[in-house]
């Protein structure tokens, strides 16, 4: 894992995990939320096929509230890997409340476009 790079692509909405010559192996795709308040929203976690079992998204899961925590944003995880992996590790990923939770689930339902 230590030859991989992860980065945000902030205008495309996502975390990518990334190999030396560039090649993107795992990502978390998300949107922002601006209320009922600042918010990062995983919607989808995929590693390439080749990758997978070599702990690819669970860096990605932890580097995505790591972001959201120096950003002082909550995280809605709408995305089932990100939200079984939020449960495994409550140390380092906060819960999200119920408004919170429901705006986001309202807003991906008001623009699936992308996801």
């Amino acid at each position: 894992m230590s030859d991989i790079e992860i980065r945000d692509d902030r205008a495309a909405g996502r975390l990518e995990a990334v190999v030396a010559g560039g090649e993107v192996v795992g990502h978390i795709q998300y949107f922002t939320l601006d209320a009922p308040e600042r918010a990062l929203v995983p919607v989808h976690t995929v590693v390439e096929p080749a990758h997978e079992g070599q702990g690819i998204a669970g860096s990605l899961a932890r580097e995505f509230y790591a972001i959201a925590a120096r950003e002082d944003s909550a995280v809605a995880p709408l995305c089932p890997y990100v939200t079984k992996w939020a449960a495994r590790h409550p140390d380092e990923a906060p819960a999200a409340t119920p408004e919170l939770m429901r705006a986001a689930k309202d807003w991906l339902a008001a623009h699936p476009e992308g996801f």
